[in-house]
């Protein structure tokens, strides 16, 4: 049985749901396809993990999902309703931290209480009290509580990203989005964020949708693993992830996660080489 299948049958609520979802670029007859016909249902508090190569829809799927782009035919709902109803807050990360430079960490971590409902009705009153103890509190789980007064500049890379996922998550989204967050990071701090992710997923529980092209990073972060095709991309396989939690890096060297990594790699390979075929 499927994931998604599982799903089905159980009684998890559907946080997202992609039905016969595709995207198209170009005026008409001069139309290229991003993404084919696509169905994904991630369940609420899941944490699923898309790859495939480059160019393959994973980005486009990503932001589908956040109401960011439309689809060309077929349905996006987020939260049981189309996904244009903002049924549920989104948090979102990025490669970029894009933290503005003017502000402290506090201050930047603490922007969406000030633009998102309801938060922002409330800023002006609690950003000095309750706001700031929420950062503060959050700053805190990702050791950077030492920080919070100082500017994006004076922070590492690693720190400006754990300070991204903060900012994500200030406002409690049932839905986290992260587009390859730690891409940018050497091999080392990318290790370590993934165990603060791990930390921040099971304390919190949002709904997670992350695009890597770390196969590593999937497999250690994720309940499920999407893997899609070359552009025009569909996905071709959806595995669910089993390793007990909390993982850890250690556990990465073991035979059975070197073998999903293995089988990830070959699905992506024979993808690649099947569209190659096609095109020539």
């Amino acid at each position: 049985m499927s994931p998604s299948q599982a799903i089905q049958q159980g009684r998890s609520a559907i946080a997202v749901e992609l039905s016969q979802a595709a995207v198209s670029f170009g005026a008409p007859g001069k139309s290229f396809a991003a993404l084919q016909e696509t169905n994904l249902r991630i369940a609420d508090g899941e944490f699923v993990a898309l790859v495939g190569p480059s160019g393959c829809g994973k980005s486009t799927i990503l932001r589908l999902t956040a109401g960011l782009l439309q689809p060309t035919q077929g349905a996006v709902l987020v939260g049981g309703r189309e996904v244009a109803a903002k049924a549920l807050r989104i948090g979102m990360a990025f490669q970029n931290p894009t933290m503005l430079p003017w502000l402290t960490i506090e201050r930047n971590v603490m922007l969406p209480l000030k633009i998102v409902r309801p938060f922002r009705s409330d800023y002006r009153a609690k950003r000095k009290t309750e706001y700031r103890d929420r950062v503060h509190a959050l700053l805190a789980d990702v050791g950077l509580d030492k920080f919070a007064g100082h500017y994006p500049w004076q922070l590492s890379g690693g720190m400006l990203q754990r300070a991204n996922l903060c900012r994500a998550l200030i406002h409690e989204p049932s839905l986290l989005l992260l587009d390859e967050p730690f891409g940018a990071l050497d091999q080392f701090t990318r290790e370590e964020l993934w165990g603060t992710m791990q930390s921040l997923w099971l304390k919190r529980k949002p709904t997670v949708l992350l695009i890597t092209h770390d196969l590593k990073e999937a497999g250690f972060l994720a309940s499920r693993v999407c893997v899609m095709s070359a552009r025009p991309g569909r996905i071709i396989n959806d595995s669910a992830v089993d390793f007990p939690r909390p993982r850890t890096i250690q556990m990465t060297f073991d035979a059975d996660f070197v073998a999903l990594n293995q089988r990830l790699r070959d699905l992506i390979i024979d993808a690649r080489t099947d569209t190659a075929i096609r095109g020539a």
